[in-house]
């Protein structure tokens, strides 16, 4: 689904509300100036989980994008939260989960925890854009059950964006979605 350099295409985000949990001030303004790159105005920019979940209690979100963050994983804590908390429409919102290192236990940590997808780092504006209108379009049912609630974890490997690279890894042997 990648995007031709030449494609007439437009997108605005000027009406999408978006959430950015992220706890560096680094890795916040690359986030704050890719999204305002594709015209996002609402921006809710939070470094910790406890403002995240404030934001998410007061307003109606369009997107998430959730730092994994690092070691301690309360991204992902953050991502099972909301999509538990009943709190609508937020707990059905696209969630792009970002991580700096993703082994095999991180894609499916972030797969179970009811992300749409987990994107490694570093973030490029092409690759955030593919992500973001591929979340959009992918149509993804939800599902809740007493183990999990989040969009539905199977999808055809031919919907993934353009860019995902699917085989085996050096260290782990698995896809890479990001």
């Amino acid at each position: 689904m990648g995007f031709s350099t030449d494609s007439r295409a437009r997108f605005n985000l000027a009406q999408v509300s978006v959430l950015l949990l992220e706890e560096t001030s680094l890795g916040m303004s690359i986030l704050v100036q890719i999204l305002n790159g594709f015209g996002a105005r609402k921006i809710y920019r939070c470094d910790t989980v406890e403002k995240a979940e404030k934001v998410v209690q007061e307003t109606d979100l369009d997107l998430l994008i959730i730092d994994a963050m690092g070691r301690s994983g309360a991204g992902y804590d953050f991502v099972r939260w909301l999509r538990r908390s009943g709190i609508r429409p937020n707990c059905y919102v696209p969630v792009i989960l970002t991580a700096a290192h993703t082994p095999a236990s991180a894609i499916a940590r972030a797969r179970d925890c009811g992300a749409h997808i987990l994107m490694a780092k570093p973030l490029t504006p092409r690759a955030m854009l593919d992500r973001i209108v591929w979340v959009a379009r992918a149509g993804r049912r939800f599902v809740e059950c007493d183990s999990y609630a989040g969009p539905d974890r199977r999808f055809k490997v031919s919907d993934l964006p353009a860019g995902v690279s699917v085989g085996r890894r050096r260290q782990d042997g698995v896809s890479v979605p990001g």
